[in-house]
C-alpha cells in the first residue's frame, strides 16, 4: 500500500506520542459542520440519491455526475473499464493514479508537467491532478479541453483530477465532462474538510458513468455519507466564507514559509517546495510534534498544510524559526 499524509499512527510509532499537529494533508483544518444524522440512516440501504447527483453537478458546475466512495475508488476502477492502452501521468502527482494504471495490462509513461504537450500524440490516455498535489501547477483549462479533443478523436480519454480545485474553480473542465473523452474527478474530502465520509464525484459522459457505476457496484456510498454532503454542498454562505478564509490564510503560510527563506507554490490548502535533504527538515519538524508530508521519489520535496488555529500557526512558526537558525546554533 502507498504512503499518505494523515497517518498518524505511523507518527506516534516512530516518534512517540506528542500532542500531533497534522499538515500533511493538504485537508482543510475547518471541516464542515456536519448535522445530526437521521436516524434511518443507520438502518436503511443507502440507495443513490438523485438529490446528492443534482447538488454535486450544481456545486461544482458539471452537467452530469456519479457519487462514489471517495475518488480513490474512481481512480481505482478506471483503468479496469479500458483495454490495454498507452497511459501518460503527471509526475509528480498523487501516487495512486500511476499505481493502478500500471495494472491491468497498462503501459504507463510518468511525465514532467512541463513535458505534457508532447505527450498527447503518444498517449492513449493522460492523467493529470489540476492543480497538481503535491506541486500547485495548474495547466489552463483552454489547454486541457485542447488535448481531451486529441485524445477523444482516436478514442482516448483526459482524466483530470479536480480534488484540489475547490478554491479555484477558474480552472474547471467540470463544465465540458459531457464531451466525450473527458473525465473529471472532485472530491468532498479536502475543501469540506469531510475526508472521513469517503466521497467524492465523477464528471463524464453519460455512458462512461454507467459503466463505471456498474462496475463499482451498488450501495457505494454509506446514507450517513449522502446526507452529510447534501448540507455541505447546498451551504452556499459557508462555501463562499470558507473560500476566503482558505486563500487568506494559504497566502499567510506562503508569506510564513519565505519569511524563512523557503520559496513555496501551492494552493490556498498547501504549499510545496523542493528540498535538496527534505527528510532532515521533515525530522525536525515530527521531532516537535508537527507532522509534514515527505516526497523522495518523483520528486524530493516537502508538502505543508494549513494549521487549524492560532496555537497551530505559533507553533509551525517556533518550529521553522528554529529550523532556520539551526546551523548557528
Amino acid at each position: 500500500m502507498l504512503e499518505h499524509g494523515g497517518n498518524l499512527r505511523t507518527a506516534a510509532q516512530r516518534f512517540g506520542q506528542h500532542d500531533w499537529l497534522d499538515l500533511s494533508t493538504g485537508i482543510n483544518p475547518r471541516w464542515y459542520p456536519a448535522p445530526a444524522i437521521a436516524a434511518n440512516a443507520w438502518h436503511r440501504l443507502p440507495e443513490p440519491s438523485a438529490e446528492l447527483a443534482q447538488a454535486a453537478a450544481k456545486f461544482y458546475g458539471a452537467p452530469l455526475m456519479l457519487p462514489v466512495a471517495g475518488t480513490q475508488a474512481a481512480i481505482q476502477a478506471l483503468p479496469r473499464l479500458r483495454a490495454p492502452s498507452r497511459v501518460t501521468v503527471s509526475a509528480p502527482s498523487y501516487a495512486e493514479h500511476a499505481h493502478h494504471w500500471q495494472q491491468h495490462g497498462h503501459t504507463l509513461t510518468q511525465i514532467a508537467y512541463a513535458d505534457l504537450e508532447q505527450a498527447v500524440a503518444h498517449s492513449d490516455v493522460m492523467v493529470i491532478c489540476n492543480p497538481n498535489n503535491p506541486t500547485g501547477a495548474v495547466v489552463p483549462a483552454a489547454t486541457l479541453l485542447r488535448w481531451a479533443g486529441q485524445l477523444a478523436a482516436r478514442g482516448g480519454w483526459l482524466v483530470v483530477d479536480e480534488a484540489f480545485g475547490d478554491t479555484a474553480p477558474e480552472h474547471s473542465v467540470a463544465a465540458h465532462s459531457q464531451q466525450p473523452g473527458l473525465i473529471v474527478l472532485r472530491s468532498i474530502g479536502k475543501f469540506f474538510g469531510l475526508a472521513g465520509i469517503r466521497l467524492g464525484f465523477v464528471a463524464a459522459a453519460p455512458k462512461l458513468l454507467e459503466a463505471l457505476a456498474s462496475l463499482l457496484g451498488p450501495w457505494t456510498v454509506s446514507g450517513p455519507a449522502q446526507q452529510i454532503a447534501l448540507d455541505a454542498l447546498r451551504d452556499s454562505a459557508w462555501q463562499q466564507r470558507t473560500r476566503d478564509d482558505l486563500h487568506h490564510s494559504g497566502a499567510r503560510l506562503q508569506q510564513l514559509l519565505a519569511r524563512h527563506g523557503i520559496a513555496s507554490n501551492g494552493t490556498a490548502l498547501f504549499q510545496w517546495w523542493p528540498e535538496a535533504q527534505p527528510q532532515a527538515f521533515w525530522r525536525h519538524m515530527a521531532e516537535r510534534g508537527i507532522w509534514v508530508r515527505l516526497f523522495t521519489h518523483a520528486a524530493r520535496g516537502i508538502r505543508l498544510g494549513l494549521p487549524p488555529d492560532e496555537t497551530g500557526w505559533q507553533r509551525l512558526e517556533t518550529a521553522l524559526t528554529l529550523w532556520t537558525h539551526k546551523d548557528s546554533v
